[in-house]
């Protein structure tokens, strides 16, 4: 296969990473795209360092050895948790990561307040760390980790009592604290845009990552020279490592379609 006409890959613990997809694909309509959702171990924030890691690096070599041209960490966690390790295995191919976007929160901020949405494991994670010290001045940042969200988006609750409540109790402190800003710090976020601009009203700014990391994929192939030279409209395979049944029920929900399969974790991934 010619170069330019291989698969960008992408991976989440789950279906969070569909976010980002959505973005690139909108701005690389003509790319080919691989998929994998690894529901078997959702969530990776409340997994060890180490996990992640190991499971992000057999997703990659999966990756590779199915000639993926570039890879995508479409998760928080994994980036915090494994984009420099995979950089440093893997340094035959480029790789995109995700990174909480508090700079541009920081500099667009008028009230000086600005909230952060993500999992434990990316405020722990060193990316995190060394983004709020080198951007992050005068700003004050309220975190919260919203337990238990990301079960729910995992569940198809982008909506409803429990998601609703699970948000009220991370947005309503940082209301009081006067926040006109908010950092979705997690792929799955996005999903729940509705409901949380439900609770924080008009005047509170999102920021959804996915726009900035589809520019980033666009920038990295043009400069390597592997954007797809087909005109004609690219495809997205799709895969999970969890119940097929269920991711396929996510795709339809979010309006997304593409050939879906199963893989399994035995000594190595591998299609079921």
């Amino acid at each position: 296969m010619n170069n330019n006409n291989k698969p960008i890959a992408m991976f989440d613990s789950g279906v969070g990473g569909l976010s980002v997809l959505e973005a690139v694909t909108q701005l690389l309509p003509n790319e080919k795209f691989i998929y994998l959702a690894d529901q078997s171990h959702v969530p990776y924030g409340s997994r060890d360092l180490s996990e992640i890691q190991k499971f992000s690096k057999e997703i990659s070599k999966f990756f590779i050895e199915r000639g993926a041209k570039l890879i995508v960490v479409a998760c928080n966690t994994a980036s915090a948790a494994a984009l420099e390790v995979l950089r440093m295995e893997f340094s035959n191919i480029s790789f995109v990561g995700m990174e909480p976007a508090v700079k541009p929160a920081a500099e667009k901020t008028e009230t000086g307040v600005v909230g952060v949405l993500a999992t434990r494991a990316t405020f722990q994670g060193e990316l995190y760390t060394s983004v709020v010290e080198r951007f992050v001045k005068d700003v004050k940042i309220i975190q919260d980790p919203c337990i238990g969200l990301v079960q729910q988006i995992e569940a198809g609750n982008f909506e409803g009592e429990e998601t609703e409540e699970i948000l009220k109790n991370a947005l309503l402190p940082m209301l009081e604290e006067n926040i006109d800003t908010i950092v979705l710090g997690c792929t799955h976020f996005p999903f729940v845009f509705p409901a949380i601009e439900k609770i924080v009203g008009p005047h509170v700014r999102l920021i959804n990552p996915a726009p900035a990391i589809a520019k980033q994929v666009h920038r990295l192939l043009e400069k390597e020279n592997k954007l797809a030279n087909s005109e004609k409209q690219g495809k997205v395979e799709y895969l999970t490592t969890g119940n097929l049944i269920h991711f396929k029920s996510i795709l339809g929900k979010l309006g997304m379609d593409g050939s879906v399969e199963r893989i399994d974790w035995g000594k190595e991934l591998s299609l079921v």
